[in-house]
This record gives C-alpha cells, structure tokens and sequence, in this order.
C-alpha cells in the first residue's frame, strides 16, 4: 500500500527505544485534536531510520516533549496490522521541564492533592477553550493553543490539550484576560461602563482619604530600618507622602 505524506503534532508518549537497524529509533506520539466540543486523541507509533532524528531522540527527548514530525504514514495489509509514521524530518515545539530527580516527596497525600487539583483545572480549562467560539478555524487562519501540565508527562499525556481558534477569537480571548486583570493606573476594558452612582461613590470614597494621617499611620507602625523603604511604596501609588523625619515618633 502506499505511504501517505503526514505531518503530525503530538507528545513524547514514552522514552524511544532503538531500532532495529544501527541509526535507528522508534517511539509513540500523542496526538489531540480539539473540535468545538470533542477531544479526539490518538497514540501513533513513529519509526524513523535518519541517523540524526534518532541520535536526537535517544539522547535529548523526554517524555513530554511537544514535536512536530513530518514523514509517510503506512497502513498494514490486515485488519491486526499497526499503522506507522516513518519520520524524515522532526522538529522540537516545547520540551518538557526536568523533574529534579533528587527532590524527597515526603508529603505523598499533598502532591496527590495538588496533582488532582491541577489537572481538575486543566480539564476546565480544556472545555472551556474546546467550546470558544462557534467557527471552524480555516487553512491557514488559526492560532493553535497548547496546555499541559509541568514535568515530565510520561504518565499524564491524558492532560495535554493542543486547541485551533482564528485570530478574531485569540482577541476575544485576550480581552476576557485583560478583563479579568485590574492594576493601577489601567485602562478600563472597551464596553464596561460604570454607572454614574458607581463613580460618585468611588469619587467620594477616594475624596475622603486623608493621605496625610494614613502615611502617618503607617510609618509610625514601621520599624525606623523599615520607614525609607514605606515611604518609597507609599510615594509610588500615592504621590508624594511626609518623609519619616516629619512624622511624630
């Protein structure tokens, strides 16, 4: 049968193993593809005999790793056969972070708790982004999202989403975040507006702050060490404030 041009994204499934031949490497590739409200996943076994593919596997690549590989896929003759990728070409989109290999888990209950609250996240958020916007995005006008979680992935591939949205949803998605996000000195979002009462409350609320006995408050409950460094806070979000010295001790 004859092989089929494929370019594929996926993660590192497992450690590669050598190959039959000298200059060779086989491996798993972890592949998902995000639809307005599935999650397809699928484990593709990888072969490749470019001396330089499998050198790089066998000795840089984790279990994690986000690759990009083109090459030929091959179907088999029978119903029990196994599909394959015979890799030409591989390219490295996010390596996994070490994991310190000395580090003493002592609290097992605690990591496990902070492993099921994280992944719980990640699986929100993967339905969340899944179900973004209602548009398939077309050929060439996409921005492809990847989450997963840190560390090496060798057991929690399950956890790793890759997601396509067009551009005018990235911007939608960019003001979600800009929203959710409030600083000093920000701009509001475009499209909240205040009611009036809202902004007469806040005027009066900032109106009847008296800068002078609140710095004075302040550094009078502040070691002497410590007051410079106070006043410095307070002049960065206030203005200028009474330096320590013209505060009663």
């Amino acid at each position: 049968m004859d092989a089929i041009p494929l370019a594929l994204e996926g993660y590192l499934a497992a450690e590669p193993e050598p190959g039959d031949r000298e200059g060779s490497a086989a491996w798993r590739l972890n592949c998902s593809a995000g639809t307005d409200h599935l999650v397809e996943e699928a484990v593709i076994p990888c072969t490749t005999m470019e001396p330089e593919i499998a050198h790089a596997l066998l000795t840089e690549h984790q279990p994690g790793d986000l690759l990009r590989v083109i090459g030929h896929l091959t179907l088999p003759d029978t119903a029990d056969g196994v599909i394959r990728l015979h890799a030409e070409t591989l390219e490295v989109l996010w390596q996994a972070p070490l994991l310190d290999a000395d580090r003493d888990d002592t609290d097992t209950a605690t990591a496990t708790d902070a492993h099921t609250d994280r992944n719980s996240a990640i699986a929100a958020l993967a339905e969340a982004l899944t179900g973004f916007g209602q548009a398939t995005p077309g050929p060439g006008q996409s921005i492809r999202i990847h989450i997963s979680p840190t560390g090496a992935l060798g057991s929690g591939l399950e956890h790793c989403h890759s997601f396509d949205v067009t551009p005018a949803m990235a911007h939608r998605l960019a003001d979600y975040v800009d929203a959710m996000s409030c600083y000093l000195d920000s701009e509001r979002p475009d499209g909240v507006d205040l009611a009036p009462e809202t902004i007469a409350d806040l005027t009066e609320l900032f109106e009847d702050i008296d800068l002078i006995g609140l710095t004075n408050a302040v550094l009078n409950a502040t070691r002497p060490e410590h007051r410079p460094a106070v006043t410095q806070a307070m002049d960065d979000m206030f203005g200028d404030v009474p330096a320590p010295e013209d505060t009663d001790p």
